[in-house]
């Protein structure tokens, strides 16, 4: 899904990581200041430092992925246990918000589903916005290699699946192999660190925003119902403010989000599924700064060097209002700095991939295996057309079009990258958890056929992940023993 990660992009999304830059030069005491945590007064530093590694671990995609497996094999393994009822008793209790008339009654489960998967999707498309205004979609060279193999990735897998299910009522879920999950795709192979070429990486995410923008366009076009009309021009009315607030250059955030949550529920009442409430929301968030970073650099710096000469350092710091005063001004202007789309993704990122994909997994991921649920399961063309779409149409779309489009000229490989590095990074594009579980959940009214789907899609998942991660440590770990190999060979030429 997003943009997301070798540790994430603030997003599915899977730009550079947020990093903590050092700061160098002053002193405290007699110890030099490298790091934040040496601006820090010595009682509170470890607290700092723990807090700094909690940052971390929550912008990890390793670890991000890590936590979706634990939560999908948590589901997997009280599905299949005595307290399955319970389990499944909790996640159908009832929720009921509203307002007048227009009250809305729906499971816990649904709640996550319709609401909480809303702020998967804002991430996801404040992702998307990203590439494509300064990232990686914004050169149609750099991207037209990502954008054809993500086309092929989607069409092959259909494709498959419409041949195992062509002409029964199980058809409708041909969406179903077509999504790339992006946290557990660049989280494997975060698990490679430098090893993989850094254009690989550059690929796969760029691949997986492509791969998202279809994903949703199949969504809301495909798996909705009929829209009421009223509603979509409710919601119309609501993107027309949306819109003018960032016309009129409004950075609050507050405004957006308020205007978003009405904008969710009218596409909700509209029959459109509610999650694209959240990309098209992200698209009216602005991504630009009101303060003009160039006057910003020049005032910040006599800003600083007001603060450094209004410092006397045997004062108590409560007694320095100069001192204070500047690094106060300094403060709330430099926070303003910051767009209010990259406010807004890297506040999601952790809650998003923490709790709220978690808890998606944990709803959805539950097949229930003990008993006579799937019933002949093995002869149901919806498992086939799932599995050998994700398992085998996915990455051979990709590298379909990847080797015309090399072919034709349009682009080349990515920097570093072989052929076999494209074949790893294709297999991994058949991870496909969670936007294929939700797909499933939308393309069948049969329980037994989402139950079956899912199968097919947890199975599939893991295969392609472990095929894709050992096929990458093997060209890996091949590539590092030529190098040595060459190493050694130019030292004995040079003796």
């Amino acid at each position: 899904m997003a943009r997301l990660i070798a540790t994430p992009a603030p997003t599915l999304c899977a730009r550079a990581p947020h990093r903590r830059i050092p700061i160098a030069g002053r002193q405290q005491g007699d110890r030099p200041v490298q790091t934040e945590h040496d601006l820090y007064i010595d009682e509170t530093r470890e607290r700092v430092k723990h807090y700094f590694r909690w940052i971390e671990f929550t912008h990890s995609s390793t670890k991000a992925a890590g936590v979706m497996l634990v939560a999908a094999i948590l589901a997997l393994i009280v599905a299949n246990s005595p307290i399955y009822d319970a389990f499944l008793g909790f996640w159908h209790a009832h929720l009921t918000f509203g307002f007048g008339e227009n009250v809305r009654s729906m499971t816990l489960a649904h709640f996550i589903n319709d609401v909480l998967m809303a702020i998967f999707f804002l991430l996801v498309g404040l992702e998307i916005k990203y590439e494509m205004t300064v990232g990686e979609l914004t050169n149609i060279r750099q991207a037209i290699l990502p954008i054809m193999a993500a086309a092929g990735g989607v069409v092959a897998p259909i494709l498959i699946f419409i041949a195992f299910n062509f002409g029964t009522a199980t058809a409708s879920g041909w969406g179903i192999p077509t999504a790339t999950d992006i946290a557990f795709a660049l989280g494997v192979l975060s698990l490679l660190g430098d090893r993989i070429p850094s254009g690989v990486r550059v690929f796969l995410s760029t691949l997986a925003v492509a791969d998202d923008i279809i994903a949703i366009l199949i969504l809301a076009i495909f798996y909705g119902q009929s829209p009421s009309i009223p509603w979509l021009g409710a919601a119309a009315l609501v993107m027309i403010a949306l819109i003018a607030l960032n016309k009129r250059h409004v950075y609050a955030l507050a405004p957006y989000i308020a205007l978003g949550v009405v904008l969710w529920y009218c596409i909700f009442s509209s029959g459109i599924h509610s999650t694209i409430a959240g990309v098209l929301l992200a698209f009216a968030i602005p991504s630009g700064s009101h303060v003009n970073l160039h006057t910003f650099a020049d005032w910040s710096g006599r800003k600083v060097e007001q603060a450094r000469e209004s410092f006397a350092p045997e004062t108590p710091v409560i007694a320095q209002g100069d001192y204070l005063k500047a690094v106060a001004e300094l403060s709330k202007v430099a926070k303003q700095v910051i767009p209010p789309a990259v406010r807004l993704e890297k506040y999601l990122y952790p809650w998003v991939y923490f709790l709220i994909l978690p808890l998606f997994a944990l709803t959805n991921a539950d097949v229930r295996l003990v008993d006579g649920t799937l019933g002949n399961v093995f002869a149901s063309p919806v498992l086939y057309g799932v599995f050998f779409g994700l398992l085998i149409g996915k990455p051979a779309g990709i590298l379909a079009m990847t080797l015309i489009t090399v072919k034709s000229g349009l682009a080349g490989l990515p920097s570093g990258a072989r052929a076999a590095h494209m074949v790893g990074a294709a297999l991994l594009g058949g991870i496909g958890f969670t936007m294929a579980i939700f797909v499933a959940n939308l393309a069948f009214v049969d329980p037994v056929a989402v139950t079956i789907a899912k199968v097919g899609i947890l199975s599939a998942s893991l295969v392609a992940g472990v095929a894709g991660f050992l096929l990458l440590l093997f060209v890996s770990r091949k590539d590092a023993q030529d190098d040595s190999c060459k190493t050694d060979n130019l030292a004995e030429t040079t003796a």
